[in-house]
């Protein structure tokens, strides 16, 4: 036992030693003896507070407590931590399970805090005091917040028994930490007690104190001392570099102190701002030696305090009541106060009221703390934003518990916030009632940066509180989309400054006007403090219906593909009258592209297109990128021309009217058109999703290149800081080849491995001057050339990293190749880097090829850079019709301008199909656009094909029906029916002129008399014509299997070999008029739901027809001459076949009928026109032989009896 108290002993002893080392270097300057009494009174008060808990009667001293420094707190506490000397476990425990379940409790750190409580921060003087309250000691002070401040306590040492220091979260390491002082704490040496005044003090009262400020000329008072209950204290104001608070007392007597005189207190001088700390409302204080000011800016007065004023507690028998010689009787009537001159905007029934009301509360979560946004009891949002609370809010955590006095109660604010809203304005208080156990969570970067933009959206912006809650939003959006890919937090979220604006506000700004009313009140302190009737941001409000919304580029994406799948439904896409008669195989290339077009306008609410413009080198298209995803887009300017220069790489684009385009592909295996609703039958489903916008509906901001990155630098990383060494040459480009996958040759040595096709293109063009070098921030001269080099053609080679520069570049364009690092003599003239031989380029008119590296740039030139070159033409290449239109040179190369009509996947042979039965229609051989050509003065455009195959699948975006597109070399092909087209070869390239119309209506059909078609010069490809059927030339009624088309009696497959799977049979139709108009004759092919409409017969007669035709599966009639001779492979018996016969011969068929029609031979068909014939005619009994036009031959588009208005379909363009 004695063991153990000599070894108890010791350890006192070594504590005791290591206590009065640590006071005497903290707590007593250097140059001074330390202070024995003051020593021990340390280590007694310490004493005396270890042993105030029952459990700690064991050991006389803290032992397993030491001391820490302000300083040692500042520097090596990085945790937060919590220290509980005067509690017992027991009392800690209880403590800690006010963290609920779950909750991260502060952990216990065995520390003892020593310092003095005071209201200045190292040297700073008296004037620049803030109310901010320290601890403080010889090694450093530290910011802390204490719940019931006495006035008496400043500037004496204490011991803090039960504190928790929090350090300075990582994400914002420019703040300090804080102490959390939880309670009462201990004064080191017994504090003075005031005896009180030997006479007690005259005081006026708020009645007499409000006659005596409206009266101030009639009765002068020298600063008089003024008592009563503290009603209301208002926030700490903060302007212009001067701190002030005004506080409001009302009668003692009242019950309700609200009811009765109140009197209002300004003060304002620095050493006074600790009692913002001090004042509680509902407790009585005396503020003397007050003065009668005025507010600047206004025209009523108030009482101050000057630098001698006191703030005392109110205790009885302390204070008298001033007599004064005045007689109130009806002069106390309230002071005459402006009144509220904000005008209720909006209409009637719009503009709310908000409820002023007291609120304690807990605090649950933290939704952004730089705006001043927290959650209490998890129902109501509290918003201190339109206080300036700096200190308070690093304390307010999720389990801080508050007082909120006089705050707004705002319901339904809209703007995307659901939950009521308690907003302080400057007239409220809030109060904190018990600080939080629980750590701080680790909060996102978002909401711990951005404080002083907050404040400038508040008090320059003067936003009100709806639209404030939706910017911090949308500023949330903003900064998950953008940072850190593009800014750091900070650097997005800082103030806006002259000439230097904010990111984020240059984002919102464009609807700024719309948003904000320019007739706002602006916000006056001393008015929103004092005036009666209450006015301020948050009396009267309108719900806000959300304007806007920044969608990250992936939710974008998602949500225009969802819409169209949604919206993808076989039969819209089909119509059912085509549909019906269509093969297997037809039917599923139809269905196998697809595209819709979701403009801005349809998203409810709207959204905004937001990112950064990137250039991809993996897809060599442009992109707009942010944290989410990457998306193509395509801008276009109003005039046609594309982008074209390379600085906008790296620029923030925002877009509020756009185009989201989605292309959908379908692999589907549908049998016929009975089973469109059937989704089984969709094997796969491929959207790609893009964007369309104009640049001038854009706003295309800079970002700071040294924080972007991406695939695309603009600078060599791996040069030097300081000015950068280059060396570039400019260039005309003449022509762009396609972006496609090519074999080049390797060089000697280059690599064992065998080449495989890489992603790359072609430009040829031509040297514009010799090689310059850079000068300071300028370009130096151009080299000089030999008479030998000049206008030397050159073929670049863009491959890898550097296909990102293919949707820049341009025919007719001027472009300068920028290589950084030293000074390389002849760099843009080495030949055979690429591989080339020297053979291809001298073929190909070019005398030097060149490989362009990863690390080079590409620059738009300037007329500054190039002086001496003449303007070159910007018009596209374009080839005559009648080299597009001739039989002659094919497989030559042609280029135009033409509209995309339609757009579908080329159909495979038929043998493709009979491979693999279960895949009808899956095989993909290629793209067929049909488009009509745009030739100047060409009333009627030509229409033509275009084939598109591999390598050169998928199409690059944009090539949609509607849209405006040059081709540029592509090659020109005669099929072996005298049919033109055109194919994608390496050499053709591809530049969309326009985007599709927003409104797809076609001009009708112009309408003709038939021998308009055979003049020469330019006619309709389709037209409408008013004609007489003259009679009936061949009518056929087939039924065919779905799936290979042979012929199928009773609807079953007629194959020898038993081998097709499909179990359908389809009906197809066809009729073969002669019609004449009076001007010219023609034959004319109707076909399926036509032949009805020729026969006169009625849906259900048809459909009869029809049935009553499947037993043979085939029902042909031809006729000849006007007597309607027959002659019929059918059975002549059969009794449909003599149904026909008849019904084709008959006044019901052969009558005038409105046709429209489109030409059997288009435009694109080159086959020899047939030439006249002879042909006899009877004019009574005079015959006639004469030389007559070969008939016209046509095919129905519709037909209709006349008088009636043109079906939609008579109009639609047909290929």
């Amino acid at each position: 036992m004695d063991a153990c108290g000599v070894q108890a002993s010791a350890f006192e002893q070594a504590w005791l030693e290591a206590a009065r080392t640590f006071i005497q270097a903290t707590l007593f300057p250097a140059d001074k003896e330390p202070d024995k009494l003051l020593t021990q009174s340390v280590i007694d008060c310490v004493k005396e507070t270890w042993l105030s808990q029952r459990e700690n009667q064991d050991f006389t001293l803290p032992l397993n407590y030491s001391f820490v420094s302000v300083q040692n707190l500042k520097t090596h506490q990085r945790l937060p931590c919590c220290s509980c000397l005067s509690w017992s476990s027991n009392a800690y425990q209880a403590w800690s399970q006010g963290a609920g379940p779950g909750g991260s409790v502060l952990p216990q750190q065995q520390l003892l805090l020593l310092g003095t409580l005071t209201d200045q921060s190292g040297d700073l003087e008296q004037e620049c005091r803030s109310g901010s309250l320290y601890v403080s000691d010889n090694t450093g002070t530290l910011d802390c917040e204490l719940i019931d401040l006495d006035l008496s306590w400043l500037g004496h040492l204490f011991l803090f028994p039960s504190w928790s220091y929090l350090p300075p979260a990582k994400k914002n390491s420019s703040r300090e930490g804080h102490l959390e002082l939880w309670g009462t704490p201990v004064p080191v040496l017994p504090l003075a007690v005031s005896p009180g005044p030997l006479i007690p003090i005259p005081v006026l009262y708020p009645e007499k104190a409000s006659y005596l400020l409206r009266y101030r000329k009639k009765h002068k008072l020298q600063e008089p001392n003024l008592a009563g209950k503290l009603v209301r204290v208002s926030a700490l104001v903060s302007t212009q570099n001067k701190r002030y608070f005004i506080a409001t007392l009302g009668e003692l007597a009242e019950a309700d102190s609200q009811v009765g005189s109140q009197v209002s207190i300004i003060v304002q001088i620095p050493a006074q701002m600790m009692w913002h700390r001090v004042l509680r409302p509902g407790r009585a204080y005396v503020l003397t030696k007050l003065r009668v000011t005025k507010i600047r800016g206004h025209h009523y007065y108030i009482w101050t305090t000057i630098p001698s004023s006191d703030l005392i507690p109110l205790r009885p028998g302390h204070v008298r009541e001033l007599e004064l010689d005045i007689s109130l009787e009806a002069d106390l009537t309230p002071l005459p106060q402006p009144t509220n001159s904000e005008d209720s905007r909006g209409q009637e029934g719009l503009v709310r009221s908000s409820k002023v009301l007291h609120y304690l509360g807990t605090v649950t979560d933290v939704l952004n703390e730089s705006a001043g946004l927290y959650v209490l009891d998890g129902q109501l949002i509290l918003c201190l934003a339109y206080q300036q609370i700096h200190g308070l809010r690093r304390v307010i955590r999720p389990g801080v518990r508050l007082e909120l006095r006089d705050v707004h109660l705002l319901q339904s604010v809209g703007g995307g916030t659901t939950r009521p809203v308690l907003a302080l304005c400057l007239h409220g208080t809030v109060l904190l009632q018990s600080f939080s156990c629980l750590q701080p969570e680790t909060l996102p970067s978002y909401t711990v940066h951005g404080a002083s933009l907050y404040e400038q959206l508040v008090w320059e912006c003067q936003l009100g509180l709806p639209l404030y809650l939706w910017v911090t939003k949308m500023l949330k959006e903003l900064a998950l989309k953008l940072c850190p890919f593009v800014l750091r937090y900070h650097q997005f979220l800082k103030h806006s400054s002259p000439g230097n604006p904010s990111l984020a506000l240059q984002l919102l700004a464009p609807s700024w006007d719309v948003l904000i009313s320019p007739v706002s009140p602006i916000r006056h302190a001393h008015s929103e403090i004092l005036e009666e009737p209450h006015n301020c941001p948050h009396q009267k409000y309108s719900q806000l219906q959300t304007p806007y919304s920044f969608p990250t580029l992936l939710v974008l994406a998602k949500e225009g593909e969802h819409r169209a799948w949604a919206t993808f439904d076989p039969k819209a896409l089909l119509p059912l009258p085509e549909a019906a008669h269509m093969t297997s195989c037809q039917l599923n290339r139809h269905l196998a592209w697809s595209w819709l077009c979701l403009p801005s306008c349809v998203f409810q609410p709207a959204q905004v297109l937001l990112g950064v413009l990137v250039a991809s080198s993996h897809k060599g298209c442009l992109q707009l990128r942010d944290q989410s995803a990457s998306l193509p887009c395509m801008p276009l300017s109003e005039t046609s021309q594309p982008l074209t220069d390379p600085k906008l790489i790296g620029c923030l684009v925002r877009v509020e009217k756009f185009r989201l385009v989605v292309e959908r592909e379908v692999g589907s295996s549908f049998p016929s058109w009975k089973e469109l609703d059937m989704q089984g039958f969709i094997q796969k489903k491929k959207a790609r999703v893009y964007v369309q916008f104009f640049l001038a509906d854009a706003l295309i901001l800079p970002v700071p290149r040294a924080t972007f990155d991406s695939e695309s630098p603009q600078t060599d990383p791996s040069c030097p800081e300081g000015p950068h060494v280059e060396q570039s040459r400019l260039f005309l480009v003449s022509h762009k080849e396609a972006l496609m996958k090519r074999n080049f040759c390797v060089l000697p040595g280059a690599s064992s491995q065998p080449p495989k096709p890489t992603l790359s293109f072609c430009v040829s063009g031509t040297w514009l001057c010799g090689t310059q070098r850079k000068e300071r921030s300028r370009w130096g001269p151009p080299e000089s050339l030999g008479v030998e080099n000049r206008d030397q053609k050159v073929s670049l080679i863009f491959l890898g990293p550097s296909v990102r520069w293919f949707p820049f570049l341009y025919p007719n364009q001027v472009y300068r190749l920028v290589a950084p690092g030293p000074s390389t003599p002849m760099l843009f003239e080495m030949e055979g880097s690429s591989g080339t031989s020297q053979r291809p380029l001298e073929l190909a008119g070019t005398q030097s090829c060149l490989t362009v590296q990863k690390e080079w740039t590409l620059e738009l030139g300037s007329p500054q850079d190039i002086p001496n070159v003449l303007d070159t033409s910007k018009a596209l290449p374009e080839s005559s019709l009648t080299h597009l239109l001739s039989d002659k040179l094919p497989n030559s190369l042609v280029s135009f301008s033409a509209e995309i009509l339609s757009r579908m996947l080329c159909e495979p042979p038929l043998s493709l199909c009979r491979i693999k039965p279960e895949n009808a229609g899956a095989v993909k051989t290629g793209v067929k656009l049909t488009v009509a050509l745009e030739i100047d003065d060409c009333e009627y455009p030509p229409h033509l094909d275009i084939y598109i195959e591999d390598p050169h699948l998928p199409p690059q975006i944009g090539l949609l029906p509607g849209a405006r597109v040059h081709f540029s070399q592509l090659e020109k092909k005669i099929s072996r029916s005298n049919i033109v087209y055109c194919c994608f070869r390496p050499t053709t390239s591809v530049q969309v002129l326009s985007f599709p119309p927003e409104t797809k209506a076609r001009a009708p059909l112009p309408h003709i008399y038939l021998a308009e078609l055979l003049q020469s010069g330019q006619v309709p490809f389709q037209a409408t014509t008013s004609c007489h059927i003259v009679f009936v030339l061949s009518l056929q009624i087939l039924w065919v299997c779905a799936h290979c088309t042979s012929v199928s009696p009773q609807g079953r497959c007629s194959r020898q070999d038993h081998n097709c799977p499909a179990q359908t049979a389809i009906s197809q139709a066809s009729v073969r008029l002669l019609v004449e108009d009076g001007t010219a004759e023609a034959t004319v092919t109707c076909r399926n739901h036509h032949v009805a409409a020729v026969l006169g017969l009625s849906p259900s007669q048809w459909t009869s027809v029809l049935e009553h035709a499947r037993g043979p599966g085939r029902v042909a009639l031809q006729f000849k001459g006007l007597g309607a001779q027959t002659e019929s492979p059918s059975k002549t018996h059969d009794p449909l076949a003599l149904f026909l016969r008849t019904l084709c011969a008959s006044p019901s068929v052969l009558r005038p009928v409105k046709l429209s029609f489109a030409l059997e031979k288009r435009p694109s068909d080159v086959t020899p026109l047939e030439p006249t014939r002879l042909q006899h005619f009877q004019c009574g009994e005079l015959p006639l032989l004469t030389n007559v036009n070969p008939r016209l031959r046509l095919v129905c588009l519709s037909l209709q009896e006349p008088g009636l208005s043109s079906l939609p379909e008579a109009s639609a363009a047909s290929s």
